[in-house]
């Protein structure tokens, strides 16, 4: 076995370790264990669906304006993908500093932390995935092939997520304060994505604004999904903008943010033992 071959193995060995770790160590002590998993984003989504569907109206009757066709499955899809992207984020800015003791002990690619830590909100999103496709045949959704389009999507949501972690997780590790900025910045980014209202309600006040607000990665992703699992009267990028070299730029800035993120992640990584 040459070098290179023993190390990729070693290497892939530890981060298959360190992700059923850090799995195990999410849910240790609570008395529901992994089902939190599960029940963190239902439980959201009934409380949103009860205040902005139940007592707001918020997904109409067929034939009313803005009316959303499966608007539960439609919420439960935004809540599910907008759960994971904060859970990667949050975990993945926070892995180096929570790993510090086993930089300090052992020599390994740094990176393999971060991912570590990501790939268990991946699990659980694999998991809700699940719950939402059972909910959409449940509520009369007809599969199509087109579900198979959620797998590059979802990814593209987990490479942004991941360069936002490769960027911020190396700032954290000497500025501790990012971690709680992002939090905050995770919060009033939450309205700025079409989750809980149809992007429809934006256009009609301002169709420019509709526009921008679909150039955000993340509402590209959520909208995108939604048009491929539920209805193809989702609207999204490519239904707003003709041009189509602005149809991909929300792509053009998730493959942005991911080398910046991975270029300062490795020039920074060298230090994190010291500075951790």
């Amino acid at each position: 076995m040459s070098i290179p071959n023993f190390l990729y193995k070693k290497n892939r060995i530890l981060l298959k370790e360190l992700t059923k770790t850090d799995f195990k160590l999410r849910y240790q002590g609570s008395v529901l264990g992994y089902l939190w998993a599960l029940l963190r984003p239902l439980m959201m989504f009934a409380i949103l669906y009860f205040v902005f569907s139940v007592m707001l109206g918020f997904g109409g009757k067929p034939g009313d304006d803005g009316y959303i066709p499966y608007y539960p499955v439609y919420l439960l899809t935004g809540i599910t993908l907008w759960s994971f992207f904060t859970e990667c984020t949050n975990q993945g800015i926070q892995a180096i500093v929570q790993r510090g003791d086993l930089l300090r002990k052992i020599s390994f690619p740094k990176y393999i932390v971060v991912v570590s830590s990501t790939l268990t909100a991946v699990i659980n999103l694999l998991i809700n995935l699940v719950v939402v496709v059972v909910f959409a045949l449940i509520s009369g959704v007809t599969p199509n092939l087109g579900w198979l389009m959620i797998i590059p999507l979802v990814l593209e949501l987990y490479c942004l997520a991941l360069g936002i972690s490769f960027l911020f997780g190396s700032i954290n590790v000497k500025y501790r304060d990012i971690a709680s900025i992002w939090d905050v910045l995770i919060q009033a980014l939450f309205y700025a994505v079409p989750i809980i209202y149809p992007i429809t309600m934006v256009a009609n006040s301002s169709l420019l604004a509709a526009r921008i607000l679909l150039l955000n990665p993340i509402a590209q992703v959520i909208q995108d999904v939604r048009f491929f699992l539920i209805t193809n009267e989702t609207m999204t990028t490519w239904g707003y903008w003709t041009n189509p070299v602005i149809r991909f730029l929300p792509v053009l800035i998730v493959i942005i943010v991911l080398i910046l993120g991975s270029i300062y992640f490795r020039r920074k990584s060298k230090f994190f033992a010291e500075e951790v």
